[in-house]
């Protein structure tokens, strides 16, 4: 972005346009007027309920609310008798090239066989009761911080900013998005080596979002908690015993815990934030990448760039067919097609661009987050220089059992070093528990440092 030169020399005029700026922030995000859209031409989360104009995205019906016979998650593809409409690759990639994320486009470049198969739209995302009476509470009521990034006010269990006005309000909605309370689930992060070999480290993986409690009411019931995490290391050999705690917070950067078996002691991480690289991963994985995004967005200034039709992995239910095995599901380059499944969804654009006082090694991130359920679907990310360096692309599904589409699968593709890293894929684990939040398998004393530390020393 260009700017003013002589701007800069004129401190009064700077100083009233951060004071303007951080005026605007701090308001209620929009008037009862447009709330009273919530509903009606509006989904009850934001939304537009219509159909596109040329009928490719159908209108919103309330999305998979019932729970289909033999429901289990990774046992059960409502749509698995879909067929794709259409695929894009390298040969047709102009006709499509303005429905793609940049990164999308890259790879089709990059590496022969690279396609994207496009399914009808299916808008199985749904919206309970709770969430739709919270998050309309929320359009009136939520606010940002005077710093511009913190989530000052908004009532839990709903979207905080339904109608949004501003790049961070967007993210927001995507980091308090409804998931449910709580999971547990056996995970694997995956690399795959030139030699064709896999290098997995299998966890178990236990959260809890406070802020989906539909026992709590406001942000003051959570004590300043976006979200709790800990993993609990199984595999390689090598590294099993290991384990992390994670406290993220909703107006700080997050706090971190590890228990090595060696030292069979739990030490504090000054660390585990931002462009820290994660163990284990070559310098391919940041900290920041855990679930598309995860700490505080204080490093960045946050641009709404608009809503726009984009191909966008959604329904992702065959990738987390628990019949499938980690090895028949990676090529050497990138995840084998097969698996994979797009749809052409309205998404929120979203640019991020390090502050003019801030460091960070993605100069610019690009993010494409959902409509119908705020989750992030594709980042693309930019080195110092503005070139496109990294492509990550996550997943959806729609868990009726608990009312809300899971973003949970996730993929990261370097272009420099042409090589690739999975996260969070659950087909091999046995486990894949939703609703542990709810039904107390997962709570609050799960994510202490004495639970860290017992669970390593069994």
């Amino acid at each position: 972005m260009k700017r003013n030169a002589n701007f800069f020399f004129r401190p009064q005029a700077l100083g009233c346009a951060l004071a303007l700026a951080f005026s605007m922030s701090a308001q209620a995000a929009v008037s009862e007027q447009d709330a009273a859209r919530l509903g009606k031409d509006l989904t009850p989360v934001g939304a537009e309920k219509a159909a596109s104009k040329d009928g490719s995205i159908p209108a919103w019906d309330g999305g998979l609310s019932k729970v289909p016979a033999g429901w289990k998650p990774g046992r059960l593809d409502p749509y698995a008798a879909d067929k794709p409409l259409y695929s894009v690759d390298a040969s047709n990639l102009d006709k499509y090239a303005d429905r793609l994320p940049p990164g999308q486009a890259a790879l089709i470049k990059a590496y022969k066989g690279y396609k994207l198969d496009v399914y009808p739209t299916r808008r199985s995302c749904p919206a309970p009761d709770l969430v739709a009476e919270r998050t309309r509470k929320n359009a009136t009521f939520a606010k940002i911080g005077d710093d511009g990034w913190r989530l000052e006010q908004a009532h839990t269990a709903g979207v905080p900013f339904p109608i949004p006005k501003t790049g961070v309000e967007v993210l927001w909605n995507y980091k308090t998005r409804y998931t449910g309370q709580g999971r547990r689930a056996q995970i694997a992060a995956l690399m795959p080596e030139k030699d064709g070999s896999i290098v997995e480290l299998r966890q178990w993986a236990f959260e809890l979002y406070p802020f989906n409690d539909p026992k709590t009411s406001t942000l003051k019931d959570l004590e300043g908690i976006d979200s709790k995490l800990l993993f609990d290391v199984l595999s390689p050999p090598s590294r099993a015993g290991e384990g992390y705690l994670i406290h993220a917070y909703l107006d700080k950067p997050q706090d971190a815990w590890i228990y090595f078996p060696g030292q069979r002691r739990v030490r504090r991480s000054p660390t585990f934030a931002y462009d820290n690289p994660i163990a284990g991963f070559d310098n391919l994985y940041f900290v920041d990448q855990i679930n598309m995004f995860t700490g505080a967005p204080d490093r960045y200034d946050l641009k709404l760039v608009g809503k726009k039709e984009m191909l966008v992995p959604y329904n992702s239910y065959r990738l987390i067919d628990k019949k499938n095995k980690f090895k028949d599901m990676l090529g050497p380059e990138y995840v084998k097609r097969d698996f994979m499944r797009y749809e052409n969804h309205r998404v929120w654009v979203v640019e991020a661009a390090v502050k003019g006082d801030k460091r960070h090694s993605f100069a610019k991130r690009v993010f494409y987050i959902d409509e119908d359920s705020w989750a992030l679907l594709h980042v693309d990310m930019y080195d110092a220089k503005g070139n496109l360096w990294r492509v990550q692309e996550g997943s959806l599904w729609a868990a009726p059992d608990v009312g809300a589409c899971i973003s949970y699968e996730y993929q990261m593709y370097d272009l420099v070093a042409r090589r690739y890293v999975t996260d969070n894929w659950t087909a091999e684990g046995e486990v894949l528990d939703l609703t542990a939040g709810k039904e107390g398998r997962v709570n609050a004393g799960t994510f202490s440092q004495d639970e860290l530390r017992r669970r390593g020393e069994r």
